[in-house]
């Protein structure tokens, strides 16, 4: 497994990601964390290990500057965080390496709703979209508009957010569902349960990359 230390250039930010090719590599995922998370967030590095192991390229990457981090401000804005996870795409697309490569979306939190207004935005560019524990009511208009088969796992026990991505799914129009997880809270760190998530986002990038 080979894991660069990469630099995306997001209309003159420069962010840093951590990029994961295992061998002959089926399809690219590129994170979007959530609030108060970056790239080192152990439960995505987590989710990204187990894709590495079915087979799939991951990009990790701080969607704000340490600076951008500090305002509350910039973490609920998703037409911003989505910028920045569409900057991502293109970035990797210019890549010799992945640049062929289909591409799906992982947002968790707050990243979820940047995760699909940017697969809004993006139309077929984006072949897939998970949502762990998404706020992906923030994207308000923009669920209509994307295309990419999409999954939201949400916790059982997490029933502020489960409300929200149930009214949400009703504005999808894409192939989609919604999978609750038992016994789970918002970030999954009941036994077994960030495994299932794990599982549940490879089987999906699987089946539709």
């Amino acid at each position: 497994m080979n894991i660069e230390q990469v630099v995306i250039d997001a209309r003159g930010m420069e962010l840093p990601g951590d990029l994961a090719m295992p061998g002959a590599a089926a399809g690219l995922v590129i994170f979007a964390h959530g609030s108060d998370s970056s790239r080192h967030s152990p439960r995505n590095k987590y989710v990204a290990h187990v894709l590495n192991r079915a087979g799939l390229a991951t990009l990790l990457f701080d969607l704000l500057t340490p600076v951008e981090a500090q305002d509350r401000r910039n973490v609920f804005d998703i037409p911003l965080l989505a910028e920045r996870l569409t900057a991502a795409h293109e970035w990797a697309e210019r890549r010799d390496d992945i640049g062929d490569l289909p591409v799906g979306y992982f947002g968790a939190s707050t990243g979820g709703a940047a995760a699909v207004w940017s697969a809004g935005s993006a139309s077929d560019d984006v072949r897939a979209v998970v949502s762990r524990g998404g706020r992906v009511d923030l994207a308000g208009a923009r669920l209509a508009d994307v295309t990419a088969p999409t999954l939201l796992v949400v916790g059982e026990l997490d029933t502020d957010v489960l409300s929200l991505n149930r009214d949400a799914q009703t504005q999808l129009r894409c192939v989609n569902r919604l999978e609750i997880v038992a016994d789970a809270t918002h970030l999954f760190t009941e036994p077994g349960t960030l495994e299932h998530v794990a599982e549940l986002a490879r089987d999906w990038f699987r089946t539709h990359l």
